[in-house]
């Protein structure tokens, strides 16, 4: 018989955790975070980490473990993922990895192929020519030393178009010589692939709703804290959505209205962008939804079973 392997993805705010919480209960299951935001320990509100009751219901793993101050890659998360699912499977457990963060799933379902280290330098001068360029001037650049990048990247992919542009100047090798490369880890499992494919309506009241739930809770006190450590503005924490918001509020320049809108806006946005990536990437998930989340979790062990 095989090793299973669970997968549980979908845009923010979908209801993921909670589904997986009780997919772990029904299953014998242990959760494994694959969120990069929900990785840092120093946010545990803006990131909508699951709280200390979810937590006590079942045993989750990778969740507010490294430092804000920390880079974090993909194939780090993978190799500490890998380690977690042997672990589930020796203890007769299955492993349901949940999260939003495309690429780590991407290192399960597709590999990880062996791209050297891309030192600070290079990634700041990728940054800098993006921020002056603009994302279709930039996407230009790309396409001009890397032509391959063109049929495998939209313009407006701004991440992966500046990790090809990154990887194209240090090693002198296209991003997708590398992928042709891969080694896929998982080829003896079992993998479940299961998207969150919730409609649009309802994920926009949902985000409203938890964005509400961020400020009850006193997430601009966990900004207050986060500012003390005075990060590198490069680290990829300082992207949360929320901390650029909640400093503008702090700062006076917004009321509290204005950034809860802005934060609602952003939200939205990136929820937009995890389902195109979904599009893209995910095609051969089983997308699932049902308001009833009974009727959710039915139709996901139906999947499963």
């Amino acid at each position: 018989m095989l090793k299973q392997i669970i997968l549980l993805a979908g845009p923010t705010a979908s209801g993921k955790s909670k589904l997986a919480i009780h997919l772990a209960k029904k299953l014998n299951g242990e959760i494994i975070n694959a969120d990069s935001m929900q990785a840092y320990k120093e946010f545990s509100i803006l990131s909508s980490r699951p709280d200390k009751q979810e937590v006590k219901k079942v045993k989750h793993h990778l969740y507010g473990f490294i430092s804000v101050q920390k880079h974090f890659s993909a194939g780090e998360w993978l190799n500490l993922a890998k380690t977690k699912i042997a672990n589930c499977h020796k203890k007769k457990k299955i492993p349901i990895i949940v999260g939003g963060t495309g690429l780590y799933f991407n290192t399960i379902t597709k590999g990880i192929s062996k791209i050297p280290a891309i030192d600070k330098n290079t990634r700041k001068k990728t940054r800098n020519l993006f921020k002056n360029l603009g994302y279709k001037k930039f996407y230009k650049e790309l396409i001009k030393i890397d032509p391959k990048s063109k049929d495998k990247i939209l313009s407006t992919d701004s991440q992966r178009s500046q990790r090809a542009y990154e990887v194209y100047i240090k090693t002198k090798k296209s991003l997708f010589d590398w992928i042709s490369n891969t080694k896929f880890e998982f080829s003896g499992y079992e993998i479940n692939k299961i998207f969150i494919d919730i409609p649009r309506d309802e994920l926009l009241k949902k985000i409203s709703s938890r964005t509400e739930k961020m400020f009850s809770k006193n997430c601009v006190d966990e900004v207050k804290k986060f500012n003390l450590l005075k990060l590198n503005k490069s680290l990829s924490a300082n992207k949360l959505i929320g901390v650029r918001e909640i400093n503008d509020y702090l700062m006076e320049n917004i009321n509290l209205d204005k950034c809860k809108e802005l934060i609602n806006i952003k939200t939205r946005q990136y929820a937009k962008r995890q389902n195109t990536w979904a599009r893209g990437h995910m095609k051969n998930w089983n997308k699932l939804y049902s308001k009833d989340f009974t009727v959710l979790l039915k139709k996901t062990l139906k999947v499963i079973s």
